[in-house]
């Protein structure tokens, strides 16, 4: 419930400083988890490292932080949510994750190589954690600043907003990094550092807007026993999905076609350099542009959806992810390539902007408890993470081939869109 002094619904000022978050957050998406701190890493670290007596590749040890972090997210965002429910503390806890995952990219200044290797990795899992703990409590004001009918425009103005920021600092730091010596740097390592800060510096500053803008925390009066009484908030939500059938066969389908979705964003740069011997600047230009051409997809598929309906766009949307599965195990060219990520820009910014807006429709009319609501949306977001890239690295052990598992995505997709046939998208009444 909105205090009287905060901004009516569809305030175009209000819209624009949530969709800023994205502006702010996104940079950490793009220059760390993407860009340039996976390079960086394993650059600067030996092949194998000890870990706890065992003898681990850096590149698994990194593959095992991105896990560690969205596994410990995964289980406690719904009982934060629940908390900030309850308490009235979306923006206290969108703040508190805000905070301490930009000062762990400025943490990882001092991040040079095996001797700050614990330092690194750490900064990496809770830069990690702030960024996608912050998300819950993001998305969940998008129902208390919008109308039903807005959703979708409103979801495809924030993902857009941080597709462009995100690009803008991607290029500014490679600018730095290229021309190290002009900005004053003897070696390259020294710009790659400055860029972990300025997107700490970009993430916090930009997101001083939306947290002066978005509507303020609901004071409850409630101190005492706040975890107990989160605890039950989320379970009041898990009762209710019990009876919204359709809500949850929602969640089923979004846990199914994302675990493909984020496997091949996470892993389409590795699948490049692998199998298509990607050089570092091809890499960096296949970035930008999977970035640029996701920005007019969010809106191109807000516009089907307002012609045909959610539905109806999610649906296209799947079955071309489908066909880019079967071109990816064919391509046998950088141009080829190129072509087919293009597409992946196109349906990514697409089918992650209706994702959320979908949901935001089936979530009961009249819901007060929105950040409990998109805990359980975070959550199989983040499971989905883990079962995509464990399936892709399983796959691509088993058979020697990164090819095979981009295939086997296929199941993530069709059996994702067979369960979304199967969803009403009626709004749901408070049972």
């Amino acid at each position: 419930m909105q205090s009287s002094d905060t901004p009516k619904l569809n305030d175009t000022r209000t819209i624009r400083a949530w969709a800023l978050f994205d502006w702010a957050n996104s940079a950490y998406a793009l220059v760390i988890t993407v860009a340039i701190f996976p390079g960086y890493y394993l650059a600067v670290t030996d092949d194998f490292v000890q870990v706890l007596g065992w003898q681990v590749s850096s590149s698994a040890l990194y593959s095992f932080a991105i896990s560690a972090a969205y596994i410990l997210i995964a289980f406690s965002s719904p009982f934060l949510s629940g908390i900030a429910d309850y308490g009235g503390k979306k923006k206290t806890f969108l703040r508190f994750f805000t905070t301490i995952g930009s000062l762990a990219c400025i943490a990882m200044w001092w991040f040079k190589g095996m001797p700050q290797l614990t330092l690194g990795t750490v900064s990496f899992i809770i830069a990690t954690i702030g960024f996608a703990g912050g998300l819950v409590f993001y998305n969940a004001y998008l129902p208390l600043i919008a109308t039903e009918d807005k959703y979708d425009q409103v979801s495809a103005k924030g993902f857009s907003y941080g597709y462009i920021g995100s690009v803008i600092l991607l290029i500014i730091n490679l600018i730095i990094i290229q021309f190290h010596e002009n900005f004053g740097f003897d070696e390259q390592g020294g710009a790659v550092r400055l860029a972990f800060v300025m997107v700490g510096m970009w993430w916090l500053g930009f997101a001083q807007i939306p947290f002066n803008r978005l509507p303020k925390d609901t004071k409850t009066g409630q101190s005492k026993d706040l975890m107990k009484k989160g605890f039950e908030e989320l379970k009041k939500v898990w009762r209710s999905l019990q009876h919204h059938p359709d809500t949850k066969k929602f969640l089923a389908s979004f846990f199914l076609y994302n675990a493909g979705v984020q496997t091949v964003l996470f892993l389409a740069a590795t699948f490049a350099e692998k199998e298509l011997k990607f050089a570092t600047s091809e890499m960096i230009l296949l970035i930008l542009l999977l970035q640029i051409v996701a920005i007019g997809g969010a809106y191109l598929f807000a516009k089907i959806s307002d012609m045909r309906g959610n539905k109806f766009s999610l649906t296209f949307i799947l079955c071309i992810w489908s066909v880019i599965c079967i071109l990816a195990y064919l391509v046998q060219s950088k141009m080829e390539f190129y072509a087919i990520a293009g597409a992946v820009g196109l349906v990514m910014g697409g089918i992650q902007s209706l994702s959320r807006s979908t949901y935001s429709k089936l979530i009961p009319e009249n819901t007060r408890d929105t950040a409990s609501w998109f805990s359980f949306y975070e959550v199989t977001d983040k499971v989905g993470v883990v079962l995509g890239t464990f399936t892709f690295g399983f796959m691509d052990q088993l058979t020697g081939s990164m090819r095979n598992s981009v295939l086997v995505l296929i199941i993530f997709f069709i059996v994702g869109l067979l369960v979304l046939r199967t969803v009403n998208m009626t709004k749901p009444k408070i049972a």
